[in-house]
């Protein structure tokens, strides 16, 4: 009995009010139906809400015939030597068919083995990264967004980067998850799944600046990624998880077992053999480091061209737009002059002195230090030429040399390799004050500066040569070092090709890394006596002086009311020799007459021609002037001696000579017709194009001849005669300031002109009492020439025949004409109408007239 009340009682909490008997399960089907029904549409709704909320302002989806992401901008030598890369993102795109088949194979076995099966979007691994997140956000579990990223969505997040920024297309919410899938499914239905892994390949980020696949396969491996090796490949393929973690050049164990995880999806996938996947496995992690060109090729040269590139065009346009600079260097004499600069700088440093080692250790850090370096030089063999810190570890009782140890090397320094060492005087007389013991100037726990050398640069070294200490060095068997030390004085040399009117070399000091500042193009120096030419230049153009003008060497006294003061110009020999000519004060460097000239001149008409003639920075109003008191550039003075060399047409000097953009379209182009370099549509172009610009004829072509005839005469005759060893003919003038703070020599042939300057920075003391424009800065200048001008023949300067001009054998006391042949006699040039009338008495010839008068 109650068993049947319990049933009846439980049956009636199963009937619905209404609902008869027997029949509640289909209510309750059809309750369910309508609510999953209600709920689909509240999803679709709530899908499409979220779509139209979060795919607002989204970017538009790249054409791939207009995908123009950042890339890099590259300077190129005008002979095509790559010199210098500018970027934020290292960033090649290559067209898809270039990229091979087993890298694509392998991106998409590690990232995304589906990828041609999908639509775009992970969806479970989408579904999972945003529970996670939510699941964050609510303080039920830790970590952000995590995973669920397709190939596809990994191209979205490019393209949000690329519109938004890194930061914002980057961060882990869920909304920029969603506004990423949205993207990717936009991607799928706009591109096919070539084009979209064109847009990864050439997007995605690998590390240590390197965006895309062509970038990489340079980066770490300095190839074309067509000639990667499938280890390469699949190398690269694994970083894009963690190129940090991954990185071959940091972690080379943890990139071996990525790569080795790639091998393995893409054989289970069937993409490589068993044979391909060993074979592959087995190489070795093998990377190269990144180079940077820009610092191990021209840096004061690359810096100035994107300097100038930047102020014409704007840094954003350099950083992202993936220009092609064609500069006017050329590689092989920009190597010259660095060459030259850097043995210029340490010959003339040596002469100043030893200002001592890098450190002196007691015995037990001598110990230690030499241990360390040990361990870290390993079994590295020693490189001629290449500079190293050395530990002294033993005296020669006799001073004739030393034991020094380079890592685990032991080695000799002898005495013949550091002749130079005495203490720093710049006023002695540096061969007279050798050493003649290396215990002058170093002792044992010494840390110094060697060169590895061989004994013929040991012997060869005219300045140090000794013959009985070049007896003293052993043949071979020894390791031979030679001391040396940092440079303190600086130097700039700048070389213009006058014609194509090219900066073919240019070096702004001794060291970029150390210095960045570019002396050649920023550093205001007094040019000394490198300016007289402007002087005479303006005597000859507009006083219609010649070189057979008579001037007065004297004692001249200059008063300034102004400062109270009074100035007394001397030579440089402190004496005075009376008349001379125009040409014997030039060629000679005389100082005061070419004060009384440039009083001829006037001041102010002197400031109006330097000015004329190119020089940039404003010239003292006052005597000194003349002697090269008013600081100038490098680079400025290197371009008035073009003019010089042109016969007075003035020129601009170009250092691009051409800018194209990321489609190969020219935005400039200074290209000469004649330049062999560059490729005929440019020189044909560029070249029509210089006929209509000839330059400014600031001199007669006469006078220009003249001028320069006076500066051959400098170096036949005058202070410049080292530079006959260049053996072709060459005009210049040397340059030293009164108080031998700046060397100077500034000279041309034909077809190129140079200007070498040395001095201090900050001129913490002279460069010596012996360190003249000929000793200090000439050496440099010549070593650049000859290998600048190697096997390219130099013509004597144009022909006079056809200039308005007069050639005459002058007296070289009076002026006067002279017999040719004459014993004391040169040959001048005159415009025509300036030259003198009066000629001097032949000896050889018999005055009729005066001899009856005598008889009589």
């Amino acid at each position: 009995m109650s068993d049947s009340k319990t049933t009846d009682r439980s049956r009636s909490k199963l009937v619905l009010k209404g609902v008869p008997p027997g029949r509640w399960w289909k209510v309750l089907l059809k309750l369910g139906g309508w609510l999953a029904l209600t709920g689909a549409t509240a999803g679709a709704v709530g899908l499409v809400a979220i779509y139209y909320v979060y795919a607002d302002g989204l970017p538009a989806i790249p054409k791939v015939d207009e995908y123009w992401p950042p890339i890099v901008t590259e300077v190129y030598t005008d002979d095509a030597v790559l010199a210098g890369e500018f970027y934020n993102e290292r960033r090649k795109v290559v067209p898809y068919e270039r990229i091979p088949k087993r890298l694509v194979q392998a991106f998409i076995a590690s990232e995304d083995s589906s990828f041609f099966d999908h639509f775009g979007v992970d969806v479970l691994g989408t579904s999972r990264a945003a529970f996670k997140t939510i699941g964050s956000k609510l303080g039920l579990r830790s970590g952000g967004i995590q995973g669920g990223s397709t190939l596809t969505q990994q191209t979205a997040k490019a393209v949000l980067i690329s519109a938004e920024g890194y930061k914002s297309a980057t961060a882990k919410t869920l909304t920029r998850k969603i506004r990423e899938a949205i993207l990717a499914l936009r991607l799928e239905q706009s591109l096919t799944k070539e084009e979209i892994l064109y847009l990864y390949l050439n997007n995605v980020f690998l590390g240590h600046h390197s965006y895309g696949v062509q970038s990489a396969a340079e980066n770490y491996y300095r190839k074309d990624v067509r000639d990667l090796t499938l280890g390469e490949m699949t190398l690269i393929a694994g970083l894009p998880q963690a190129p940090s973690r991954y990185s071959p050049f940091l972690r080379p164990e943890a990139a071996r077992k990525r790569r080795a995880y790639v091998l393995r999806r893409m054989l289970n996938e069937g993409m490589i053999s068993q044979a391909e996947h060993d074979t592959a496995n087995a190489e070795a992690v093998k990377v190269f480091p990144v180079e940077d060109v820009f610092h191990e090729f021209a840096p004061y040269f690359v810096e100035q061209v994107r300097k100038d590139v930047v102020d014409r065009y704007g840094n954003p346009v350099l950083l992202k737009e993936g220009l092609k600079i064609f500069t006017t260097m050329d590689s092989e004499r920009q190597r010259a002059a660095q060459d030259a600069v850097m043995e210029g700088l340490l010959s003339v440093d040596k002469r100043q002195g030893w200002r001592g080692p890098v450190k002196q250790l007691t015995a037990d850090e001598l110990k230690v230090f030499l241990d360390k370096s040990r361990k870290a030089m390993g079994q590295d063999e020693l490189v001629e030429g290449r500079l190293y810190v050395a530990a002294v570890t033993k005296i020669d009782d006799d001073g004739k040399g030393a034991d020094i140890q380079v890592g685990p090397h032991t080695a000799r320094l002898p005495l013949l390799g550091m002749r130079w060492a005495r203490k720093v005087n710049p006023e002695g007389y540096y061969p007279a004050m050798m050493i003649s013991s290396v215990k002058k100037a170093i002792a044992v726990g010494d840390l110094v500066v060697v060169r590895h050398v061989t004994k013929k640069d040991l012997t060869d070294d005219k300045e140090q040569w000794d013959k009985k200490l070049a007896e003293d060095i052993p043949a071979e068997g020894v390791k031979l070092f030679r001391l040396e030390q940092t440079p303190e004085a600086q130097s700039a040399l700048v070389s213009v090709d006058p014609h194509r009117q090219y900066l073919t070399a240019m070096v702004g000091g001794y060291d970029f890394d150390d210095n960045e500042f570019n002396r050649a193009f920023q550093a205001c120096r007094q040019p000394g006596s490198s300016f007289k030419p402007f002087v005479y230049s303006a005597a000859l153009e507009q006083l219609n002086w010649t070189e057979a003008t008579v001037i007065v060497d004297s004692p001249i006294v200059e008063h300034d009311p102004d400062n109270k003061v009074s100035w007394k110009p001397a030579n440089y020999s402190e004496e005075f020799v009376g008349d001379v000519l125009l040409r014997t004060a030039l060629v000679n460097s005389m100082n005061i007459p070419a004060v009384k000239t440039f009083g001829a001149v006037g001041v102010k008409n002197m400031a109006a021609w330097s000015t004329k003639l190119g020089i940039t920075t404003p010239m003292n109003m006052d005597f000194s002037a003349a002697l090269g008191s008013s600081c100038v550039y490098p680079v400025d003075l290197a371009n008035a001696y073009a003019t010089f060399n042109r016969y007075g047409r003035k020129k601009p000097t170009y250092f691009v000579r051409k800018v194209e953009d990321r489609w190969g379209r020219t935005l400039e182009d200074h290209t000469a017709f004649d330049d062999a370099w560059a490729p005929l549509q440019d020189r044909v172009a560029a070249g029509y194009a210089r006929l209509f610009e000839p330059g400014e004829q600031v001199m007669s072509p006469e006078v220009g001849f003249i001028l320069t005839h006076l500066l051959r005469g400098v170096v036949l005759q005058g202070t410049g005669g080292p530079a006959t060893r260049l053996g072709k003919p060459a005009a210049g003038k040397t340059g030293t300031t009164n108080d031998s703070f700046d060397a100077w020599f500034a000279a041309y042939t034909r077809d190129l002109v140079t200007v070498a300057w040395v001095g201090y920075d900050l001129n913490p003391h002279p460069l010596g009492r012996y360190e003249t424009g000929g000793r200090a800065a000439l050496p440099i200048w010549l070593n650049y020439m000859k290998r600048a001008l190697e096997g390219r023949p130099q013509s004597e300067f144009y022909p006079w025949q056809s200039m308005d001009l007069v050639r005459l054998h002058i007296d070289k006391k009076t002026g006067k004409i002279a017999p040719a042949g004459s014993k004391n006699s040169e040959l001048m040039f005159f415009k025509k109408g300036t030259e003198p009338k009066d000629a001097v008495p032949d000896k050889n010839t018999v005055d009729v007239d005066q001899f009856m008068m005598g008889a009589q």
